[in-house]
């Protein structure tokens, strides 16, 4: 039987799974798994009724699997941080040292800034939010602001960063896939992410001179730094936990044995400078801190971390890529693509198509490095015969792919932020406003011509010749 994958086809499975998925979402009130695997079973017997054996099936779902683990890796290592970072005071230290030096009229814009200056730092939005940002929602919340307001902060700055680093995962890929210079990237990309930076942040000094008159009085944070004094030794010198790992990923050093070096630092300050015994800083890395102290607000923010905190996410990863890896390897998003492709007709519509297909990407399946890689190889003829230069794709994978990766609550960075900061994709989505503004003012680019790079005709066959070998082993 020959492998044949109609657009009609390719749509059964992506229209059962998102179906499915918001019953379970919005009605069940369940957790995205089942809609997902659900999904992926469909996705097989439509790949199998067209002509692709289990044999292809399987290594499809091994592929998605298999991009995932970095990820996964991640995950579990920052659950790990969590757990001895609290366990070892460094949290309670980072928490206790920000009530005292931001006020909650400014706490918004400084949150924002400190993530975004971190991640440009280290090159990671996940390790940003998973060391700082969970500092960053204890002092929220000591403050009295509101959860998801503090954590749309977060994930602003943290993205933010993210997309100006060069040392960070997304970014390369977007520039290595499309073939762009990586500074040439990210010097095309603050044309949209500056203007949504500077726009988000005047937006927050708004929301939080409102949020500074209100919910939190004087003696509120007291009391919750005065419940940190009674849980834990706070020292200055517990900042150097986070500021060693931050060093340590600004001189290159990769994020894997730069988050290990922070876990053994919060294991030893566990023990060390808190007092606790071995036995219980090792049930802290795996079951996560334990506390009563009598103190709501800070009860609520240490109870939590350690490997079990993550399988939750990890466990949705795989899930994730079970379903997007069959999509990918049997030709149903190639066959999605290219039917997008005939109604797109100019380079002015080929921008946002771009954005549009890479936020579809990331609902479909459930994870940023499709987003980007997808499209990324689909467009990339398509950019060049529109006589358009390699940075406008490279731009628009990442303003649609990288940045939307958040509002979806089974992609794996929705999952990731809510098994971080505990706030859900729907509730802090209204305040991510970086994620927010970033796609729609690069649409609105592409719809007046601002900022596009144009190649000439001798250099659009060039680029076409050069590539034409690629392009045809790259076609699953």
């Amino acid at each position: 039987m020959n492998k044949t994958m109609t657009f009609w086809k390719a749509m059964i499975p992506l229209t059962l799974m998102i179906l499915a998925m918001l019953y379970t979402i919005v009605v069940a009130e369940g957790a995205p798994h089942i809609p997902l695997l659900f999904g992926a079973l469909v996705a097989g017997l439509v790949a199998w009724w067209s002509g692709y054996t289990w044999e292809d099936i399987e290594t499809g779902m091994y592929k998605g699997i298999n991009l995932a683990l970095p990820a996964i890796v991640i995950i579990s290592l920052v659950g790990l941080t969590i757990g001895s970072w609290i366990g070892g005071g460094v949290v309670g230290t980072m928490i206790y040292y920000g009530l005292q030096l931001i006020s909650p009229s400014l706490f918004l814009v400084a949150i924002a800034v400190i993530c975004a200056i971190v991640a440009i730092s280290i090159g990671s939005s996940w390790s940003t939010m998973g060391t700082i940002g969970i500092a960053g929602m204890g002092i929220g919340a000591s403050m009295g602001i509101s959860a998801p307001m503090v954590a749309g902060a977060i994930i602003s700055g943290a993205y933010f960063g993210d997309k100006m680093s060069p040392l960070s995962d997304t970014t390369n890929l977007a520039s290595g896939l499309t073939r762009t210079d990586l500074f040439v990237h990210i010097r095309h990309m603050l044309y949209t992410t500056v203007p949504a930076f500077t726009l988000a942040l005047i937006i927050y000094f708004i929301m939080g001179r409102n949020t500074g008159n209100g919910n939190a009085s004087t003696g509120d944070i007291e009391k919750t730094m005065a419940a940190l004094q009674d849980s834990f030794l706070i020292s200055p010198w517990l900042l150097l936990v986070p500021l060693a790992v931050i060093i340590l990923v600004i001189r290159k050093v990769p994020a894997i044995p730069a988050l290990a070096v922070g876990i053994i630092l919060g294991f030893l300050a566990q023990i060390f400078v808190q007092g606790g015994a071995a036995g219980d800083a090792v049930v802290t890395l795996y079951s996560g801190f334990s506390i009563e102290s009598g103190n709501e607000v800070v009860d609520s923010l240490f109870n939590r971390g350690g490997l079990s905190s993550m399988m939750y996410t990890i466990s949705m990863t795989i899930v994730a890529m079970i379903f997007g890896g069959i999509l990918e390897h049997t030709g149903m998003l190639k066959a999605i693509v290219d039917q997008i492709l005939k109604v797109t007709k100019t380079a002015r519509g080929l921008i946002p198509t771009t954005i549009v297909s890479s936020f579809a990407t990331n609902l479909t399946c459930s994870e940023q490095y499709i987003s980007v890689v997808v499209p990324g190889r689909m467009y990339a003829r398509a950019y060049t015969e529109h006589n358009l230069d390699s940075r406008n794709l490279s731009r628009a994978v990442e303003d649609g792919g990288t940045l939307t990766s958040v509002f979806v609550p089974w992609n794996t960075c929705g999952v990731f932020i809510y098994g971080t900061l505990g706030v859900h994709a729907f509730e802090y989505a209204p305040y991510a406003l970086l994620n927010l503004f970033v796609p729609i003012i690069s649409i609105i680019f592409a719809w007046i011509g601002f900022s596009i790079v144009k190649i000439s005709d001798d250099e659009k066959e060039k680029i076409l010749e050069e590539t034409r070998d690629l392009d045809e082993r790259s076609v699953v």
